[in-house]
């Protein structure tokens, strides 16, 4: 018994009691159609599945500077238009502060819908990739070679044409936010 007290003491004597807390993730959207919203919840989702996250999810037009400079990751989704990035995402993401580099050693993340295979999906997440590299964040990808960038979703082509997004697209979305979660767990 008396090891077990040991132990316990030994383990918890690195932290004061109220310092030990929650990683707090982000995760900001742009959604015309619902479906960028959509996989934005099943990131959500994944991250959510490791203890010890705070998941605060908000469209981009809700999303305060506050909220940016409290999380620990932030993951941006928006949908494709033309290989790029929304004009609201872009916009967003410019007036982030730069001043004194509040972001630097965050964790950064990225997911998109595109309407077709090969409508650029990857490029816009190398772009919101690159706006995070300038801000000193640190970027992850998706679990998988699959996902190299983040997650991706494809909403208007073929067998993908139904309205919802396809279970494929969703287990991307939820295998993202739970790297990320489980990634900003490791960061101390």
């Amino acid at each position: 018994m008396k090891l077990y007290s040991i132990l316990f003491l030994l383990f918890f004597s690195q932290f004061s009691y109220g310092q030990v807390k929650s990683k707090n993730i982000l995760i900001a959207y742009y959604s015309k159609t619902a479906s960028t919203q959509t996989l934005a919840e099943e990131v959500a989702k994944g991250a959510q599945s490791i203890p010890g996250v705070q998941v605060v999810l908000k469209s981009i037009a809700q999303t305060t500077t506050k909220d940016l400079l409290d999380a620990d990751a932030i993951i941006i989704g928006s949908p494709v238009y033309n290989a790029n990035l929304a004009p609201e995402v872009v916009q967003f993401m410019s007036a982030w502060p730069f001043e004194g580099n509040p972001l630097k050693d965050k964790i950064g993340a990225a997911f998109v819908t595109a309407g077709g295979i090969s409508a650029g999906e990857e490029l816009a997440q190398v772009n919101l990739l690159h706006s995070m590299l300038i801000f000193g964040m640190i970027v992850v990808g998706g679990d998988e070679w699959t996902s190299a960038f983040g997650a991706s979703a494809i909403t208007n082509e073929s067998i993908f044409k139904t309205g919802q997004l396809d279970k494929i697209f969703l287990q991307k979305g939820f295998n993202l936010g739970k790297r990320v979660a489980t990634m900003t767990q490791k960061m101390r």
